[in-house]
């Protein structure tokens, strides 16, 4: 009995010492957005405090946050759709003709960090008048969602078998209606894990953001920007604004979690 118990503890144990550090600095965000300044800078930590809610009047009422949410939905939802009609099909040409070169060329974009993308982006918006606009901050967030559409979908169309297309396209359907009928439900879970990935990393994304907007379309996570001054950090607020951004990007995730999980873990044992 105690050689059963032991290995069950030692794998409980580990998951603790994996899942603390991960969890932890959400719970600290989550109830610091409760605390008054006071109480985040005190030390040692308080624990045991009076819960406020003046924090997420401030992001709610001070800030324009409604704002910045409209357009951190449309920015994302945009880029993820147009990153979906693209990649989908680029994904499937890579896929069944073998073009390895081609995807490792859109994983190298991928890597790439985005500051080296920002000065183009600039030059580029600024003369074309499209600053401030939600099209320039689609086209550039695009350059982060494309790239994982295409490499998470790529790797998933090389698992469905090629004989079903081929028993379609001798039945008279054409490739593109075999892609469309056959491929994408057979690939669904490949493109809910591209979906929510691409949305979240959209989502969060701060340095296009923060460039390429001004009044009119700045997203969410200039929010958490406003509460930062030279003089002094508004902890509160930015915990406060911190956790109204990230709850919907959680909740996305929880909803396809298994999912993700499948469309991450496809290909894994292939072969």
């Amino acid at each position: 009995m105690k050689k059963r118990l032991l290995p069950k503890l030692l794998f409980v144990l580990l998951i603790v010492i994996v899942a603390v550090p991960m969890v932890f600095p959400f719970l600290w965000m989550f109830m610091s957005s409760f605390k008054t300044q006071v109480d985040i800078i005190s030390w040692p930590p308080k624990f045991i405090w009076t819960p406020t809610v003046q924090n997420f009047e401030k992001v709610f009422g001070e800030q324009n946050f409604f704002l910045y949410l409209k357009n951190s939905a449309i920015v994302a939802i945009s880029a993820v759709v147009i990153s979906l009609a693209i990649g989908l099909p680029a994904a499937y040409s890579i896929a069944r003709f073998a073009q390895k070169k081609l995807l490792m060329l859109i994983l190298v974009a991928r890597l790439m960090p985005g500051i080296s993308f920002l000065m183009p982006w600039y030059i580029i918006f600024s003369r074309a008048r499209l600053m401030d606009s939600h099209i320039a901050l689609i086209l550039s967030h695009m350059l982060i969602c494309l790239p994982v559409v295409v490499w998470i979908m790529s790797a998933y169309f090389e698992t469905v078998p090629r004989e079903l297309e081929e028993s379609a396209l001798v039945d008279g359907a054409t490739r593109q209606r075999a892609f469309v009928s056959i491929i994408l439900p057979l690939s669904m879970p490949g493109v809910v894990t591209a979906t929510t990935l691409s949305f979240i990393f959209s989502w969060n994304n701060f340095m296009f953001s923060q460039v390429l907007s001004m009044d009119k379309t700045r997203t969410l996570p200039i929010a958490v920007y406003n509460f930062m001054s030279y003089a002094e950090v508004d902890w509160g607020g930015v915990m406060a604004a911190a956790v109204a951004i990230v709850t919907p990007a959680i909740i996305l995730t929880m909803i396809f979690q298994k999912y993700v999980v499948k469309g991450l873990t496809v290909g894994a044992v292939k072969g």
